[in-house]
């Protein structure tokens, strides 16, 4: 008896000891399977970490061709933009060169690595020098500056920055080759390391399923399954870049056909420009020619006098169109001033008269107070105008035009580009047709219009949109088919300052040299045609010119001629401009007051303006007199007394 319970606790031993042991064998199995799944996951993670980089290597490399590329096209538009003196060449050159910064900055953002970064610092440096390089020799051929623009092109082909641009871009293909390199060593590696530790794991995995058949048969299959996973993962990631592909392919096309519809829209839209300014002209120069001409017949002083005041008149619309033209381009310095809404529009109601005719009916409604806006006259003339004009011609010249002045508080979100706050509201309703959705998606386009070839430019509206964008206000239109028009636009209010009366000082009574009418001018002017006629001009306003048709002579003649109180400076001229003229001579000459004479003052505008009186060509002798006076009389900047 003894003897079988020992043998059945034997057996119970022996059953416990095997129970233990199949537990051990699917612990350790589960284990097993655990730690190969994980390592497996990790592999793959490491994996793809690997082929992240690998791509961006080989992005990086890629975009740097590119970009070299770019340079190259945007270099050799400026060059042939040099020799031809074609604007559409010199636009070619802009748009190519800001897409080489646009690539510079996508580059910027791919590389990660330190060293190449300081690559990156390097090339973005050169890339701002070859910039301002090119810019010069822009500028030059841009103002008809042949000789020094083919110098300049010259030198920039030798230039410093251009090589260093090379060079910078190869060491960055070298580095992120290397790059390339040791990432796919770091990628093989982890893969065998991985694979290594995967197999002796599926070892392991084998021995402990000759303890159990079924669990080794489980985690086979669940390692056949993940096989298949990472087959199936490997084969969509195939199909995914074969689509990204068509799409990039498709992109590309797709781009090519816009930019083929931009040309051709700018070469209907330049079609436009030039008819509608052929136009308009042609009828100024018409009344300047005749009245002239009728002047030298006329034998009455009053007939000549008449016909002289015609021609005077058509040449002032010329010049209004010149400066609209100006305006538009942004190259026209503005004189903002405060402007109080209702006599704004009151003193333009005989010019609305005479321009729009008698079949249109003009009603002017006021409901402001004392709000001011702070703007351009020229401009804001120019807007009403543009804006009454257009009424008449979509009311085919018979109609009602009402102009209402207001006062808006404004909430936020409550227009599409202007801040929350208080803004006067000038709007100008009309009786025409009417417009269509498409046609007001489009109005405010430059150079879109739908009157026939000859009648219109498309500068108007676009004008208007751009003045009060730049003042900080918004435009929106109600309108519809068959219910007329109704134009808003919402300028900021302006809170006008305050005038502090000066304290009166027991100064002596100036000395009568001192009075505009004996000032001695030193004249700054390369044309001499020009300078003779504004030499005559100045001297008929009663004063001492002294004529300087090369600036590089100013500091000389200023230090012959003792007691120059004003400067009139042109501002493009060979050698140096009238700003840096300017800037050269104020540390020497501080007390001397400035006047700019110009027609066109381009990038310099932002540049040398500031602090002085601008004065615009062609100018009249009143406007010449009062530009000497401001010039003598310009403090801080234009203070403004409430309305």
């Amino acid at each position: 008896m003894a003897t079988v319970i020992e043998q059945h606790d034997d057996q119970q031993q022996a059953s416990r000891w095997q129970t233990f042991a199949l537990i051990a064998v699917a612990l350790a199995g589960a284990i097993t399977l655990a730690m190969l799944i994980l390592t497996l996951g990790h592999a793959n993670r490491e994996r793809d970490r690997a082929l992240e980089l690998q791509r961006r290597s080989y992005d990086v490399m890629i975009l740097a061709r590119t970009l070299a590329g770019t340079i190259a096209r945007s270099e050799a538009s400026l060059g042939r933009y040099v020799i031809s003196g074609d604007s559409k060449l010199g636009q070619i050159y802009a748009d190519e060169w800001t897409l080489a910064g646009a690539q510079l900055d996508r580059l910027d953002l791919l590389v990660e690595d330190r060293a190449q970064q300081r690559l990156i610092d390097r090339l973005r440096a050169a890339y701002g020098t070859r910039g301002q390089e090119l810019s010069a020799i822009a500028l030059s051929t841009t103002y008809h500056r042949n000789r020094q623009a083919y110098a300049l092109y010259y030198q920039a082909g030798q230039a410093r920055a251009l090589t260093q641009i090379g060079r910078t871009l190869d060491a960055l293909i070298d580095g992120e080759r290397v790059l390339l390199e040791q990432r796919s060593a770091v990628a093989h590696d982890t893969v065998v390391h991985s694979n290594r530790i995967a197999g002796g794991l599926a070892l392991f995995v084998i021995a402990l399923a000759i303890g159990g058949v079924v669990l080794g048969w489980l985690i086979l299959r669940a390692v056949g399954e993940r096989a298949e996973a990472h087959a199936e993962a490997r084969a969509e990631r195939a199909r995914a870049e074969e689509l990204a592909s068509a799409v990039e392919a498709a992109t590309q096309e797709l781009k090519v056909q816009e930019a083929k519809l931009r040309q051709a829209q700018k070469m209907d839209a330049l079609g436009q420009l030039t008819g509608g300014i052929a136009h308009d002209f042609n009828n100024m120069l018409a009344v300047v020619l005749g009245g002239l001409e009728l002047a030298k017949r006329a034998e009455a002083e009053a007939d000549v006098r008449r016909h002289l005041d015609s021609a005077t008149e058509g040449a002032h619309r010329a010049a209004a169109l010149t400066r609209r033209l100006l305006m538009f381009s942004r190259e026209e310095a503005l004189t903002p001033e405060c402007l109080t809404p209702r006599k704004l529009v009151a003193d333009m109601r005989d010019l609305l008269d005479r321009t729009l005719g008698d079949g249109v009916k003009v009603t002017v409604e006021d409901a402001t107070t004392d709000w001011q806006l702070f703007g351009d006259r020229t401009q804001m003339e120019n807007a009403i105008l543009n804006l009454a004009v257009n009424a008449r011609d979509a009311m085919e010249g018979r109609g009602e035009l009402t102009i209402r002045t207001a006062e808006a508080r404004v909430g936020a979100d409550a227009l599409p580009r202007a801040a929350a706050g208080d803004y006067v509201l000038l709007s100008v309703t009309d009786t025409g047709s009417g417009m269509t959705p498409e046609v007001v998606e489009r109005v405010f386009e430059p150079f879109f219009t739908t009157k026939p070839a000859g009648k219109g430019t498309g500068l108007g509206l676009s004008q208007i949109f751009g003045l009060v964008g730049q003042m900080g206000g918004d435009v929106t239109i109600r309108t519809a088919p068959g219910e007329g028009t109704t134009v808003h636009l919402f300028f900021p209010r302006h809170i006008a300052k305050p005038v502090v009366a000066p304290v009166e000082a027991d100064t002596p009574a100036p000395d009568q040299s001192d009075e505009p009418g004996t000032l001695r001018i030193l004249l700054v002017e390369d044309d001499p045609r020009v300078l003779a006629a504004t030499m005559e001009a100045l001297r008929e306003l009663g004063h001492d010119p002294i004529a300087c048709g090369d600036p590089r002579e100013a500091e000389g003649l200023l230090a012959r001629h003792p007691g120059i109180r004003l400067i009139v400076s042109d501002v493009l001229m060979p050698h140096i401009t009238g700003p840096e003229l300017i800037a050269a001579l104020r540390p020497r000459h501080p007390d001397v007051a400035v006047l700019f004479v110009t027609g066109f003052a381009g990038e310099a505008q932002a540049a040398g303006f500031e602090g002085h009186e601008v004065l615009r060509k062609p100018f009249t002798l009143a406007g010449l007199e009062r530009g000497v006076a401001a010039a003598l009389k310009r403090a801080d900047g234009p203070v403004c007394a409430a309305a």
